[in-house]
């Protein structure tokens, strides 16, 4: 059932046929699902404290039971309209590469759990401007579309300079 591995992330559960399973989530008009292994717990959104020059969707950090949490907005990361802070906002904690990241989403919808035939390969877009590198697939559940995020990739980018020594 654990489906890390080092190789190409898009031949991950999608080609294989297994079920996965996917805490799904909404940013916008959008639901988004990422794999339930890599989910620590689900918080209500706190104002988290701000770091100096840190990049727009980094929020801050918390402290989570004497842990240090990086905070990031998935909506700013993926350049969406203005995050509004709510009682549904929450944050999803997150274990990845050994660090734990918080992101902050606009509500948490449920676990899924999807065959991998359910799954369908990320389509090819001409553009270069517009990049799906971090999208391993695309689910869906009774007519309503997943965007399935690979959030290890996402999260030990370059971009993100949150993990050192990132395999990717």
């Amino acid at each position: 059932m654990q489906a890390q591995t080092t190789a190409d992330p898009s031949s991950k559960s999608a080609a294989d046929g297994a079920a996965s399973e996917f805490l799904t989530f909404r940013l916008g008009a959008e639901s988004y699902g990422i794999e339930i292994l890599k989910v620590q717990e689900i918080r209500g959104y706190e104002q988290p404290t701000a770091i100096a020059n840190a990049p727009a969707f980094i929020k801050g950090v918390i402290n989570l039971r004497g842990v240090i949490v990086p905070i990031l907005d998935l909506r700013i990361k993926f350049q969406m309209a203005q995050a509004r802070y709510d009682e549904f906002t929450v944050v999803i904690i997150l274990n990845i590469a050994g660090r734990v990241v918080g992101v902050v989403v606009d509500s948490v919808s449920d676990v899924l759990t999807l065959a991998g035939d359910a799954i369908r390969p990320t389509p090819e877009f001409a553009s270069a401007t517009f990049d799906t590198k971090y999208i391993t697939g695309l689910g869906t559940v009774e007519e309503q579309m997943i965007i399935l995020l690979d959030i290890e990739k996402l999260m030990t980018g370059a971009d993100m300079a949150l993990v050192d020594g990132a395999v990717h």
